[in-house]
């Protein structure tokens, strides 16, 4: 386990990250946030080496063993508009791609999965937000990072899906560095949404979906088809027997990979 020393990285300058809390163990980062915010802790970060009650997107638990991954959630006051609430998950999408750049060439997979090219996931997210006259403004960002948790030693379930920055680069990474450009480039991407700069873009250029046969669990019903890619109010496009059909709020659970 490599030495880890977060709190050393806080900066009163910064939009996210100004105070970092470390915690060895927690029930979740998010919980602890969203408690920090409500005491005025505007910007902070709460770092774990062990959740006891880490949960994903659908109400989900999160497993990590202690001391291997990268585990962090960010409380921030916003001010979006409603409509751009779903830019802060393109956003923190890509900023997580940015900060594992220099280990791995990652892909955005719908709505904001970290992926490699041949879809094995690497981190996810989990965007808690609070609304008020038509805006964001609160916002709890939950990230997971799967940084040296070999994929050998993920259960049978987990590893099936999912690798690790260590495997992928042959070598054990340094979770300290790797926290460092994520609060750099996550601070970048937050102070550029509230500019009013659209990630749309840059979410097109990495989105891993594109031509793919899939299966979307929606809001309704199941939609199948291919993905004709994300539209500019970040929905994903899927072009099926019917014509496209816009998937807003779903879950992708069956993609088609080539042979």
């Amino acid at each position: 386990m490599d030495a880890f020393h977060p709190v050393d990285l806080g900066d009163p300058a910064r939009r996210v990250g100004r105070t970092l809390e470390y915690n060895e163990r927690i029930g979740s980062t998010n919980d602890r946030a969203r408690e920090l915010l409500g005491a005025g802790e505007d910007g902070i970060v709460v770092v774990a080496d062990l959740q006891t009650a880490g949960r994903g997107r659908r109400g989900r638990s999160w497993h990590s063993p202690p001391g291997l991954n990268l585990m962090l959630s960010a409380g921030l006051r916003l001010g979006l508009p409603a409509g751009a609430a779903w830019q802060l998950g393109a956003s923190t999408a890509l900023a997580v791609r940015e900060a594992c750049m220099p280990y791995a060439d990652l892909q955005v997979k719908w709505p904001n999965d970290l992926v490699t090219r041949d879809g094995a996931k690497v981190a996810g997210l989990l965007l808690e937000t609070a609304m008020a006259d038509e805006r964001v403004v609160e916002a709890i960002i939950g990230v997971g990072i799967n940084v040296n948790w070999g994929r050998a030693d993920m259960p049978a379930e987990i590893g099936a899906r999912a690798t690790s920055l260590r495997d992928l680069t042959g070598a054990e990474v340094d979770r300290t560095a790797l926290l460092r450009r994520l609060l750099e480039s996550l601070d970048a991407e937050v102070l550029a949404l509230e500019r009013g700069e659209s990630p749309l873009a840059r979410l097109r250029a990495a989105s891993w979906l594109d031509g793919r046969p899939v299966r979307v669990t929606a809001a309704e019903s199941d939609v199948e088809g291919v993905v004709a890619g994300i539209g500019d109010d970040g929905a994903l496009v899927v072009e099926t027997e019917r014509g496209p059909q816009v998937v807003s709020y779903g879950e992708v659970v069956a993609v088609a990979l080539p042979a």
